[in-house]
């Protein structure tokens, strides 16, 4: 007999979003169903237009749904005030956006920080574990400075550190190395894989790059506002270097609504 399987930590079920331009009605997302397990690190994949951002944004329940639903964990978005779905993302989603979204007048701290703060946490914030994950992200010694003295890829990793100070069950990462030259970009996949197997977290990524969508265990296709096509990662397999952060591994937070 084969085990049961555990309940979709995101769930997806006929989402459909319609933009009005005017008269013309325009579908970005149409009808898209999946599951995640928790755990699970999938990559959606699709040119620009296809409805991959869109997807990203009713998936973070940033933006609501012209038909069907999103499930995070069992608790339909649907279903919640506007309050209580912001206290959803705080407690369970990291995002990680490729325009970094930093606050110019923060310090790369002092962004970390405030992100924990607005999290509702009661417990005070673990600083050891602020720097584990600043030296994991090679950004230690760049802490007291602003976004705007910082390059690209340390901006994108302060991100990071800032979607991952939480412990969040999930990340949603929107194309987290579009701005990115090689070098950086492979940081970048590296973390959010180290995040996924070693903390246990679940990872979606939206990229329009095959070869980052890769490291994936679960790579879906979108065109035109549908997932198209679904195939497992030519790299999911990637062996991670021996320092990781098994030790930072805690309990997840308990979804809050």
């Amino acid at each position: 007999m084969q085990p049961e399987q555990s309940s979709p930590i995101i769930l997806a079920e006929n989402l459909t979003k319609v933009y009005a331009a005017g008269r013309i009605q325009v579908a970005a997302v149409r009808g898209v169903s999946f599951a995640i397990q928790p755990g699970e690190f999938v990559a959606i994949v699709g040119p620009s237009g296809s409805g991959k951002s869109t997807l990203f944004y009713l998936l973070g329940g940033l933006t609501q749904a012209t038909k069907g639903r999103v499930v995070i964990d069992g608790v339909d978005f649907a279903t919640l005030s506007d309050g209580a779905r912001t206290r959803l993302r705080k407690h369970r989603i990291g995002f990680v956006f490729q325009k970094f979204n930093l606050l110019p007048t923060l310090s790369a701290m002092g962004n970390i920080e405030i992100a924990y703060d607005v999290s509702g946490r009661k417990e005070p914030l673990d600083r050891v574990y602020l720097e584990q994950l600043s030296d994991l992200l090679a950004i230690q010694g760049r802490l007291i400075h602003r976004p705007s003295e910082l390059s690209g890829g340390e901006q994108q990793r302060v991100a990071i550190a800032r979607a991952l100070i939480t412990r969040p069950a999930i990340v949603l990462a929107d194309e987290p190395t579009g701005n990115l030259d090689t070098k950086n970009s492979d940081a970048v996949l590296n973390m959010l894989l180290k995040s996924n197997r070693e903390l246990g977290q679940t990872t979606l990524m939206i990229t329009h790059n095959p070869e980052a969508a890769s490291i994936a265990s679960r790579i879906l296709y979108m065109r035109d506002g549908e997932i198209v096509r679904e195939e497992r990662g030519s790299r999911c397999d990637l062996p991670l270097p021996a320092a990781g952060i098994a030790q930072l591994s805690t309990p997840l937070a308990p979804i809050v609504v």
